[in-house]
């Protein structure tokens, strides 16, 4: 499944690459996460819940950070396991300078398996644009704050 699209958020490049580094930010702003921990340079242990349709479950995994080009983009990696089956992904984000603020462009891909990949692609394709908005929504309150 491929994922695109951008968000405005009310912050500098700089800050809002920064935030978006930070896992204490991410974990607050990524709907179901329970905990996000640094395990090594750029690369985060996750655990997360996910309800998609009836399905729902606890997954674990890592996301690391790689391909920086500070504060223009950077690429995330996603893997992901659970009783309902498994998520991989991987995304470019692209910072660009919109006066006070900045646009986050983002493009990727994301595989799905096991009971999880059951639900349809329609179901699978809505709830990660839902995911994806309550990120942002979230991301952008925070980068409104005052450093």
């Amino acid at each position: 499944m491929k994922l695109g699209g951008s968000y405005v958020v009310p912050a500098a490049p700089e800050r809002a690459y920064q935030l978006l580094q930070d896992p204490v930010v991410l974990a607050k702003c990524m709907p179901g996460t329970d905990r996000l921990d640094k395990v090594a340079e750029d690369e985060y242990e996750m655990k997360m819940k996910m309800m998609i349709a009836s399905m729902g479950g606890m997954f674990a995994g890592k996301i690391r950070i790689a391909d920086q080009k500070p504060p223009e983009s950077f690429r995330l990696i996603v893997d992901g396991s659970g009783k309902i089956g498994f998520i991989k992904g991987e995304g470019l984000l692209n910072l660009v300078a919109q006066g006070e603020q900045t646009e986050v462009k983002y493009e990727g891909e994301v595989q799905v398996g096991g009971t999880i990949a059951g639900v349809g692609q329609r179901l699978l394709d809505t709830t990660s644009k839902m995911i994806i908005k309550k990120f942002f929504e979230k991301f952008a309150e925070i980068a409104a704050t005052p450093a």
